[in-house]
Order: C-alpha cells, then sequence, then structure tokens
C-alpha cells in the first residue's frame, strides 16, 4: 500500500507544471507589451489600463425613444456601476503611491506603475485584463506632389462635394443646421476663416469653449498647442485635425465652401499631441467627454451637449503597442448605446490585390459598434491605399468598411488661414461625418438612432467598379456588400431624397 501511494506521488509532481517554465496565471490577464515595457524601462514603469470585471448593462438604453434620453439613462448607469465598483481598487492605488486616472465611459482606470503593480493587480479577482498604453503616431496624411505647399483659397463648391451630391441637399434648404459634429484629432485651429462661424462656441462676436473643447494631452506638448489647453488649438504641423474639421464643415460665408455640412455646429477634443500621437487613454478621455460634455475646469458636466456624430481619423496601431484589439471595444459601444454614432477611418494599408485583404486592423475601425469608412478618388474608382476587410485579428472576420467617400486629392484648411490638399481614408471619413449632420437637418427624428443613419447611409450608396475585381474574404467586389468598399460610395441627395420621398426608392433588403 504505501509503495503504490509513494508511486503515486511521483506521478503526480512528474505531471505537474514545472515553476521554473510554467506561465504564472496572472500573467494572461495582462497584454504582453505591459510586461514586456515594465521590464525595459529604466524606471521600470510603464502604463496600463485597469479593466474591472464589472461592466454596466446598458442594453435597456435601445429602447429608449429619444438621444437625450439615451446619452443621459447611459451616463448615470456608467457613472454608478463607476462610484459603487471602484474605490477599493483605487484605495489600492494610493497605497502603493502609483498614479492614476479613472474612467466611467467604460469601467476602467489608467494606471503608471511597475512590475509589482502590474502583478499585484492583475491578481486582483475584480480585475478582468490590464490593456496597454503606447504612444501611438498618427498615420500621416498623403499629400499631393504637387501641392505640399498652401494653395489659395478655393471659389467653387469642391469636386468632392459634388461626387456626393452634398450640394444638391443644400439646394433643397438642409446644410446641417441643428446638427452637432464631434471631432477628436490633433486639435482645430478654431478662428481659421471657414471654421469659426461654424463653430458651437461662437456667436458672432465672442468666444465660450465650456461644453465646446476639451484638451486631452495633460502633459508635454510646449508649443504651439500646449498641455491642457483652454482654447481649441493644433499643434500638429500637419494640420491633421483642422483639415478634417474643414471637410466636414467648412465655409466661410463667401465663396470658400469646402464642407460636407456648412450649417452645423462642431465641438472638438484634442486626442494627439503636437507631434500627432495619441494613447488609449487619450482616445478613451475625449470619448467619455463627448458623451458628457464639461466646462473647461472638467466640474460641470451635460449630457444634453453631447454631439450626434464623432469623427475619428486615426487608429491604434498594433506595430506600436496597441496588442489587444478589444481595448477601447467597450468605449465604442458605450457611446454608441448614448446615441452617438462614431465614424472611423478605415486606414490607409490596403492595396488592390487579394494579398492586400485583411487591412482594416486597428481599433477602433475595426469594431461592428464603429461605422468605417474607406477612400476612393474622384472617378469612384478604389484609392489604392484604402484598407480592406475582413476584420482578422480579432478572429471576426467582421466585414469591413461599410462604406467609401472620396479621399484623394481633398481640398481643406490647415493653421493659419490657409488651406491644402491631402490623401487619406482620414479625409474619407469626415465625409460621412458631414452627411449624417446633413440627414439629421433633413429629418431631426434620425438624431440619436445610429441603426437608422446607418442603415439609410448603407442603403442608398453608390456601387462602384473595381477592375479586376478584387476578392476579401470570399466575397468579390461585385457583390454587395463587400469587404473592398462595403455597400458603395455614399451618395448625400439619394439618402436624403429617401427621407423626402419615401417611396420614391425601396430601401436596398438586408
Amino acid at each position: 500500500m504505501k509503495l503504490r501511494k509513494s508511486i503515486l506521488v511521483i506521478l503526480i509532481f512528474l505531471l505537474m507544471p514545472s515553476s521554473a517554465s510554467a506561465t504564472p496565471a496572472w500573467q494572461s490577464k495582462v497584454d504582453p507589451w505591459v510586461l514586456e515595457t515594465a521590464e525595459a524601462a529604466e524606471s521600470g514603469e510603464t502604463e496600463f489600463l485597469v479593466y474591472l470585471r464589472e461592466q454596466a448593462d446598458l442594453s435597456a438604453a435601445a429602447s429608449l425613444p429619444t438621444k437625450a434620453e439615451k446619452g443621459a439613462y447611459v451616463f448615470r448607469q456608467l457613472r454608478e456601476m463607476a462610484k459603487r465598483t471602484q474605490p477599493p481598487l483605487i484605495a489600492a492605488l494610493k497605497a502603493m503611491g502609483v498614479a492614476y486616472q479613472p474612467y466611467w465611459v467604460a469601467n476602467m482606470i489608467w494606471v503608471r506603475g511597475d512590475g509589482a503593480a502590474v502583478q499585484a493587480l492583475a491578481l486582483r479577482p475584480d480585475v478582468a485584463h490590464l490593456y496597454a498604453n503606447p504612444s501611438v503616431q498618427l498615420q500621416a496624411p498623403l499629400e499631393e506632389p504637387d501641392q505640399v505647399a498652401q494653395v489659395e483659397a478655393p471659389d467653387t463648391v469642391q469636386d468632392n462635394l459634388i461626387q456626393i451630391h452634398a450640394d444638391e441637399v443644400w439646394a433643397r434648404g438642409f446644410t446641417g443646421q441643428g446638427a452637432v459634429i464631434g471631432g477628436q484629432d490633433t486639435g482645430y485651429d478654431w478662428d481659421h476663416p471657414t471654421l469659426i462661424n461654424a463653430y458651437r462656441g461662437w456667436n458672432g462676436a465672442t468666444a465660450d469653449h465650456d461644453f465646446n473643447w476639451h484638451d486631452a494631452i495633460h502633459s508635454g506638448a510646449g508649443t504651439p498647442c500646449p498641455s491642457n489647453s483652454p482654447v481649441p488649438c493644433d499643434g500638429y504641423s500637419r494640420s491633421h485635425g483642422t483639415h478634417t474639421m474643414g471637410i466636414m464643415v467648412g465655409d466661410d460665408g463667401t465663396t470658400h465652401q469646402i464642407g460636407v455640412a456648412p450649417g452645423a455646429r462642431w465641438i472638438g477634443c484634442r486626442n494627439m499631441n503636437n507631434s500627432g500621437a495619441g494613447t488609449p487613454a487619450t482616445y478613451t478621455e475625449c470619448y467619455q467627454w463627448f458623451m458628457a460634455p464639461t466646462d473647461i475646469s472638467g466640474v460641470i458636466s451635460d449630457t444634453s451637449k453631447a454631439p450626434d456624430v464623432i469623427n475619428n481619423s486615426w487608429g491604434c496601431t498594433y506595430g506600436e503597442g496597441c496588442t489587444s484589439p478589444n481595448a477601447l471595444l467597450s468605449v465604442v459601444e458605450n457611446v454608441r448605446a448614448a446615441g452617438i454614432m462614431t465614424v472611423h477611418s478605415a486606414g490607409n494599408s490596403g492595396g488592390n490585390t487579394n494579398d492586400d485583404c485583411e487591412s482594416v486592423s486597428e481599433p477602433a475601425a475595426i469594431y461592428a459598434a464603429s461605422f468605417t469608412v474607406g477612400a476612393v478618388y474622384g472617378s469612384d474608382a478604389m484609392a489604392e491605399f484604402s484598407s480592406r476587410g475582413p476584420v482578422t485579428v480579432d478572429e471576426s472576420n467582421r466585414r469591413k468598411p461599410d462604406v467609401v467617400a472620396p479621399g484623394v486629392g481633398i481640398l481643406s484648411s490647415i493653421r493659419g488661414t490657409g488651406y491644402n490638399t491631402m490623401s487619406g481614408t482620414s479625409m474619407a471619413a469626415p465625409h460621412v461625418a458631414g452627411l449624417v449632420a446633413l440627414l439629421i437637418s433633413v429629418d431631426p427624428s434620425l438624431r440619436g438612432d445610429v441603426d437608422a443613419l446607418e442603415d439609410l447611409i448603407e442603403s442608398t450608396a453608390v456601387e462602384i467598379d473595381v477592375d479586376p475585381v478584387q476578392t476579401c474574404g470570399e466575397i468579390p467586389s461585385s457583390q454587395i456588400p463587400n469587404n473592398t468598399f462595403g455597400w458603395g460610395r455614399v451618395d448625400a441627395f439619394g439618402a436624403a431624397r429617401l427621407l423626402l420621398h419615401p417611396f420614391y426608392m425601396p430601401l436596398l433588403s438586408r
């Protein structure tokens, strides 16, 4: 009997994993980047997002009839969840002496700490995951070779606006009036002649930036756009944010009209510093601010001042540390639950061969909750650089992009009083954000109904010709929708006409 017991003990010991080679269970809750950077950093510290296990259930928001009700309900649920569950974790962070910043847009906390703090937090049962918070460089727009210098202000309606038939919507009296567009980017040169009149913080004589501007860059920005700037500014030399906002609303009241929805109002949040670098935390902070904009002090918040749509011409690159595709998933889903549509650029990593598929690969463009936009030429030919689907980084095989819009040689505003042309899906996405504003001005009941807005835009999009046919995710570009251009190139007047004359054309079968 003793011999049998001894043999059993030996067998159990042999079957146990070696302590020297086994990976501790807590490490499975931590992005590898977090562990690697904590070990490599001279200070021993790294940045990460602590995502709590308990998250708010927002499913009831879908049945609420108005955007105002959705926004207030989602805000209340998220704040109550954070208030109830975060104090024990915050107490532990204070005891560790680490820097931290709590968020409620998803139940998580930004932390800067060392390897010991990483392990201690990952071992906690109330913590679901530790996500990386790398500094991610903006994928710069492509400048036209013959237009690298500032160009003269336009004196006619731009071809890209005519291409999507925005001018035909204006002719019916709908210019985006009553709609609010949000943008998170490198910042905005708010008093540019083509932007100032559409800025919600400008009344024609004085500026009030409360509830209209937020800076998520809290350190290290310097000049020309300092950290925690109380005034909207764009510190990026390529004027990325200012250019994208011009595509959405640009109009100086004369002939210099460059925006899809010149009658809309805009508000902004800076999520990237002067070199064009942002982090998942700065993206998150901007999303949170848009859900309930605050005064400049950050003390008073107001969900009624949330935008109808947010443009996001940025991505979180895998190669720069965004190794977990779901890091921003709950954030984007929660913003959508509040009745805010989020428009995202697909990325500039595509190509016209089948080997160029699966290139829509960066958060937040990869999510089902995001409305993802690729780019086309003025001729409606696919832009070679425009990223293609399907999304495989999260193993979803999700079809993307959703639609395409003009993104090559787009003229828009830059810092100062100038204009320039740029190319990229960063330029395509703002066309769709502007289109959302146009549609809300046609039918205000669409405000807060993200599903209806997306369905309308998709169902009235124009099929484009891809020659030769590209097959991504086993879906040829001759089939609609597909992973090359989604449902097609957006058609502002086609969508507006359907609202004005609902029996004019039937919605495509879904």
